[in-house]
């Protein structure tokens, strides 16, 4: 029988989640496997989200190539750091509102608007699609699909083998989302919970196309409400990774038989660079409330998929995503 979670350390996290499972799937006080809700974050938990956030690699060619249409673009931000290349403001802003300032979120908001206003929701997905065929994660210099955490993928797995419906809420775009996380993720796009424009239906086009305004920020205190308002239960399981996530954790935490797991992503050597801010108050709170910390330098073996032989090999990019970032800490290859 195969082993489960293969890519996991043996001991710590690993049997934290097996027992869970085993409690909550298969012993005298399973659950209904309609009451069997995991809820899972995207950026940072489900793939990487250093050096910048995927979402926002695609958005900078877009507003790159908005300020090249209009220079006046260029003198304000977030389209001065895509035409300049000088992405330092664009990280900033979102560490600011990791830490509850939001001043330059405004802005950064209204020029993701931009981006899609007037765009049917098919149009946009067939967008974010070409840019996933041909876009590499900047550092380990593989395509995305490849920048994904494997220990994350078979824990989905392992879940959905014991019944459970996995849910994505992220304080991401949903739509963004949406095209890829069937394929990379198992997970359904109406099981995709995240942030979103306002949508209209166009009657002379007969679909659905993005407004002018931003409808909903799936983050913080609104992830519990929002996974309330798609499932209609309280999730038995969450996993996140930032302070954005601490209410959703703490809404399965509440759960008589909950699991709350956090990635802490504290691994130097294997193409995954290691940082807490952003999540200093989920580090805090995970050690006052007594929830999970997921090590990737301790508790995984393997951080991502192992890519096929016709991949761009690993070991032509930089130290940061060097041959080491898709291997294993014993040597095998990964199932």
């Amino acid at each position: 029988m195969p082993r489960p979670l293969p890519s996991w350390v043996d001991g710590g996290a690993r049997e934290t989640i097996l027992r869970f499972v085993a409690r909550v799937a298969v012993g005298p006080g399973a659950l209904p496997p309609a009451e069997r809700v995991a809820v899972f974050d995207n950026d940072g938990t489900l793939w990487a989200e250093k050096p910048m956030p995927v979402q926002l690699n695609f958005l900078v060619e877009q507003w790159a190539r908005a300020a090249a249409a209009d220079p006046a673009l260029a003198q304000t931000e977030p389209y001065r750091a895509a035409s300049t290349g000088d992405l330092a403001w664009l990280g900033a802003a979102i560490d600011k509102h990791y830490a509850g300032d939001d001043s330059d979120l405004r802005p950064l908001i209204a020029a993701v608007v931009a981006v899609q206003e007037g765009r049917s929701v098919g149009e946009y997905a067939d967008e974010v699609r070409a840019f996933l065929d041909s876009a590499v994660h900047p550092t380990l210099g593989l395509p995305y699909r490849y920048a994904t955490y494997q220990p994350l993928r078979e824990l989905l797995d392992l879940l959905r083998a014991h019944g459970f419906t996995t849910y994505i809420t992220s304080g991401g775009d949903r739509d963004f989302m949406r095209p890829f996380t069937e394929d990379y993720y198992g997970v359904a796009p109406e099981q995709v919970v995240g942030s979103s424009l306002g949508l209209a239906f166009d009657e002379e086009k007969a679909d659905v196309v993005y407004g002018s305004t931003f409808s909903v920020l799936d983050d913080g205190p609104e992830k519990p409400v929002r996974i309330w308002s798609r499932t209609g239960r309280r999730p038995v399981l969450a996993v996140g990774n930032s302070n954005g996530d601490v209410p959703m954790l703490a809404y399965a935490a509440g759960h008589p038989q909950g699991l709350a797991l956090l990635v802490h992503h504290d691994d130097p050597d294997r193409g995954d660079p290691p940082y807490d801010a952003g999540a200093e108050r989920a580090l805090a709170t995970a050690t006052e409330k007594g929830w999970t910390v997921v090590s990737v330098r301790d508790d995984w073996a393997q951080v991502f998929p192992v890519p096929p032989s016709d991949s761009p090999s690993p070991s032509t990019v930089g130290a940061a995503g060097g041959a080491a970032a898709n291997s294993p800490r014993d040597g095998t290859q990964a199932p």
